[in-house]
């Protein structure tokens, strides 16, 4: 199965530049990673060489002992076992967060021998950067590696579907006939979310319980990371923090509360065992926005913020909410106050638009789920899990503001009206390109 990433074509870009850098690829563990790298090297370079700083601890070695790019890929090649070539080889180097070394090597491979392709991953490289150790700045590229999109899952759940999608061209009614299959396919997005491993579960071996199992094996690597990687006195608060996500985002208002971790628990002690999880990729911080202006990360309220997912499927295991609610009507999108939906739609969002999604408040009287900056504007959005779209907090803050364009996402049909424009959740990845036809 070949689940067709957009992210590829950075990749492909990447390769061809004339002043390339090493590429690091950050992303939770098992959004698939080493397999894109493989899979592209595969398909666009004569060899691959790959190495794994967790598996191949003695690798270490050759880092700490020179500086020399060329003695060190030399090295490299004896433990491949034959030459590695000069824009031929891709040159994997996986979980570089476990050598420092190699982390600083990066910066000489950049300047003395650049015609090398060099493509490194980490799952916890995000935590790694944190800790203040020598990293290369101005010297490598990131990109990041998010959880499969629900277009991305169609491509092998419904390519005819996804070949409707990908060619509409106007803000109209979607028939019948395409609008009920995709909500159906949303449904099983829902179950299995983003993760490689369980949409291949779900897709291939059309085995729900299945899909429950590589779930809960990823929630569980996971834990191992909190005793493995954190600070002793950290791992328990961690876990507190982990535990407590499903009934944070269960309440109507869904501000992060450290009381909910823990009766008594105080920002002052959970601060860092938080960060860790955002530095992880487990978990998005989004800040409260004091005023809806450009740029909008100049106007966050540090001290207010919610916290989500990084996957609609993890989070629907981590809540232990069974997938026979597929079988329920719209209960999936409606359950603990539509917050699989929220999760799924700022999982969209992260991946179209540059910054991250805020929100807004307007005392005890309104709340706008997110705002997304878009070219000089900001947009607000309202997340409706069904068709119930009255929207009293998304009509304050457009009679406040004024904005051009609204967004609202609900499971009623593509529609512009009044400068609203109502998006069916299965299209919120065009998002960006539906803003565009505005």
């Amino acid at each position: 199965m070949e689940i067709k990433r957009r992210v590829l074509q950075g990749l492909i870009d990447w390769k061809i530049k004339k002043d390339r850098k090493p590429l690091v690829l950050q992303g939770a563990r098992q959004v698939g990673k080493t397999w894109l790298l493989k899979y592209f090297g595969n398909n666009y370079f004569d060899d691959i060489a790959y190495f794994n700083f967790d598996r191949q601890g003695e690798l270490k070695q050759f880092f700490e002992t020179t500086k020399d790019p060329k003695r060190i890929i030399q090295n490299l090649a004896l433990v491949h076992g034959r030459a590695i070539l000069p824009e031929k080889t891709l040159i994997i180097l996986d979980e570089i967060q476990e050598c420092n070394d190699a982390l600083n090597a990066l910066k000489y491979f950049c300047e003395e021998t650049p015609e090398y392709a060099i493509a490194c991953a980490g799952s916890l490289l995000g935590v790694a950067m944190s800790r203040g150790k020598s990293f290369p700045v101005g010297k490598t590229e990131f990109m990041q590696i998010y959880p499969i999109s629900f277009s991305e899952f169609l491509s092998e759940a419904d390519p005819k579907l996804l070949e409707y999608i990908e060619n509409l061209d106007k803000i109209e009614e979607i028939p019948d006939v395409f609008f009920n299959p995709l909500t159906e396919k949303l449904k099983m997005y829902y179950i299995s979310g983003g993760m490689p491993e369980a949409i291949i579960s779900m897709l291939e071996s059309q085995n729900i319980a299945s899909t429950q199992d590589v779930l809960q094996n990823i929630l569980n690597s996971y834990s191992l990371d909190f005793s493995k990687h954190v600070e002793n006195k950290d791992i328990q608060k961690i876990n507190y923090i982990w535990n407590s996500l499903p009934s944070q985002l269960a309440r109507e208002n869904k501000k992060f509360l450290y009381q909910t971790v823990k009766s008594g628990a105080r920002a002052r002690d959970y601060e860092d065992a938080l960060q860790w999880l955002v530095n992880a990729g487990l978990a998005y911080r989004v800040f409260l926005s004091e005023k809806p202006s450009l740029p909008i990360s100049a106007y966050d309220d540090l001290s207010a913020f919610k916290i989500y997912l990084p996957d609609v499927g993890l989070l629907r295991r981590l809540a232990l909410l069974d997938p026979i609610a597929i079988l329920e009507g719209n209960r999936l999108f409606t359950e603990f106050k539509g917050a699989l939906t929220e999760n799924f739609i700022l999982e969209s969002l992260v991946n179209q638009f540059e910054g991250f999604p805020r929100y807004w408040k307007s005392g005890n009287t309104a709340e706008v789920d997110f705002l997304v900056q878009h070219e000089n504007a900001i947009i607000p959005i309202e997340v409706k899990s069904d068709e119930n779209v009255k929207s009293r907090s998304l009509n304050i803050y457009r009679q406040k503001y004024n904005p051009e364009i609204s967004v609202r996402y609900s499971l009623r049909n593509l529609q512009m009206k009044d400068g609203l424009i109502n998006i069916p959740l299965f299209l919120a990845d065009y998002t960006s390109k539906l803003l565009r036809k505005y």
